[in-house]
């Protein structure tokens, strides 16, 4: 296993991981991470939490699961773990 992943739970990954404002989006404003910034199996472990540790909720028609730390809420687009590029971020109402 990543010493990363031995030394720190996943509120300080998220916590100090390099999130970018989603600038196509600004009535929905969120930021995002992509994978390949990432080490793979840091990614990986961090989007099995987020979906272990998260909570369903409904946007629009859709269900997420929601992962809430740091003064935030985590999701990702719902694709199998191996095929997912990107973790969202928005701050919590």
């Amino acid at each position: 296993m990543n010493t990363l992943l031995k030394s720190h739970n996943i509120d300080d990954i998220l916590a100090n991981a390099n999130f970018v404002y989603a600038k196509s989006m600004p009535k929905m404003p969120h930021h995002y991470t992509l994978r390949e910034t990432w080490d793979s199996n840091t990614f990986d472990y961090v989007v099995q939490k987020i979906r272990e540790l998260g909570v369903p909720e409904r946007f629009f028609r859709k269900t997420y699961i929601y992962y809430y730390a740091n003064g935030y809420k985590y999701w990702t687009m719902g694709n199998p773990v191996c095929e997912t590029k990107l973790i969202n971020r928005a701050k919590c109402d």
